[in-house]
């Protein structure tokens, strides 16, 4: 078998623990140098191939690699840009098989959501439809723990711990001052179509009158009068509300609370404010001192509260792609397969690409309470063991270290620029 290089690219929104995919791709590759010769990492995502520029991992130290386990973000830099289908734009992919032919790539790894699946399988469609045979195998990631086939997706479970984590200490706060000063709270999440983030709030507490008192979810057709209702019950029966809102809360209609009127490249309605929207509503209709936070990037890039479960997970499903392809499997992307609740035990699966590609799994109507603003046993159950143990960075004069790539990029062997 003839040893070709391996392409490797991050995609979408990067996660605390992403890197430690990344980490899981190049450590494994290193180990088979008598199949993998380099592993180029994309400059920016698909851009990088696009582009042509490719950063050489070869170049980084072991010690380097290794401290991506506890780095956030993107280390290679990440991109939103999801490739056309080939017959709509044949020359993407024919700049792509003449970048991959240059610098003898045979195998790509692409690290990223539901649109990022997808490219990744249009790009094993290339060596069919375009006869350059290459390898190519997906690697689970996103926040929104929206990917179908798998248990639950790497980068999910640091973001539930941190919300989780979040939404019981400020809820100590608030009824701390809420004789006097602030009553209503407001988290706002992310979570486009599923609710899973906000749901991970509902593990800050679990007794009657425990905060949060109200989770929103993309899933439950927001109604104004209801939600008005629970909060003025809830500070009057416990003092103050806590409300966790996922920013894909919607009216009945489909209609965002938080539509900024705007898309992003992948063609998603731009979100943001549903958080300011909610407070509005309360001090309107009900008058109460609140205020509110929007987590935004911080949840996603956590890493000093990441979730030792999915810190291994995220390694793991690196490790397990690039075992996938050595095995000369095609068009897959590892998965998470849950064997056991309690204790809690998992093992890698796989699912075609095909398959997975734009598909979103939404909270199960059994982990939503009766009343559409909590959590139910079955959720709790299923969400507790994501977030389950520390693996803290190691800190340096006080914040977390770091690794520090030189992200070195391979020379150029094309004279063409792309323009896209």
């Amino acid at each position: 078998m003839a040893i070709k290089n391996a392409f490797y690219a991050q995609s979408g929104g990067v996660t605390a623990v992403i890197n430690a995919s990344a980490c899981g791709v190049i450590q494994t590759a290193r180990k088979h140098p008598d199949k993998i010769g380099k592993v180029f990492a994309g400059r920016n995502g698909i851009l990088g191939a696009l582009n042509e520029e490719l950063i050489d991992t070869s170049l980084e130290t072991d010690e380097a690699i290794q401290a991506l386990i506890h780095t956030p973000g993107g280390a290679f830099g990440s991109c939103r840009y999801k490739l056309k289908n080939i017959s709509e734009n044949r020359r993407e992919y024919e700049r792509l098989i003449e970048v991959f032919r240059a610098h003898d790539i045979g195998y790509f790894f692409y690290n990223g959501g539901g649109d990022s699946q997808d490219t990744a399988y249009k790009v094993s469609q290339m060596g069919e439809t375009m006869g350059y045979p290459i390898t190519c195998i997906g690697v689970p990631k996103t926040v929104d723990n929206d990917l179908p086939f798998t248990d639950c997706c790497p980068g999910f479970g640091s973001v539930a711990k941190y919300i989780a984590t979040s939404t019981q200490e400020a809820s100590l706060d608030i009824k701390s001052m809420c004789e006097t000063s602030t009553k209503v709270f407001v988290l706002e999440v992310m979570g486009r179509h599923a609710g899973w983030i906000a749901a991970s709030g509902g593990l800050a507490g679990e007794g009657e009158g425990e905060p949060p008192h109200i989770i929103l979810f993309p899933e439950i057709p927001f109604n104004r009068d209801a939600f008005l209702e629970r909060v003025e019950f809830c500070v009057k029966e416990y003092g103050y509300c806590v409300v966790v809102a996922s920013e894909g809360a919607q009216y009945e209609d489909g209609r965002f609370l938080a539509d900024a009127g705007a898309t992003d490249a992948f063609g998603h309605t731009q979100l943001g404010g549903v958080a300011p929207a909610l407070a509005n509503m309360v001090r309107q209709a009900l008058g109460y001192k609140y205020h509110w936070a929007v987590a935004d990037y911080l949840q996603r890039s956590a890493r000093h509260i990441a979730s030792a479960t999915d810190v291994e997970q995220a390694y793991t499903v690196g490790k397990a792609a690039v075992e996938m392809a050595l095995d000369g499997k095609q068009a897959l992307m590892p998965t998470i397969v849950r064997e056991q609740a309690k204790p809690y035990r998992w093992k890698i699966g796989e699912a075609p690409l095909s398959e997975v590609a734009n598909q979103e799994k939404k909270m199960p109507i059994h982990y939503i309470s009766d009343d559409g603003f909590g959590i139910t046993k079955d959720c709790r159950d299923y969400l507790q063991p994501l977030i389950a143990g520390e693996s803290f960075p190691p800190f340096e004069n006080g914040i977390p270290k770091v690794a520090k790539l030189s992200n070195t990029l391979a020379e150029k062997k094309l004279k063409t620029d792309f323009h896209i």
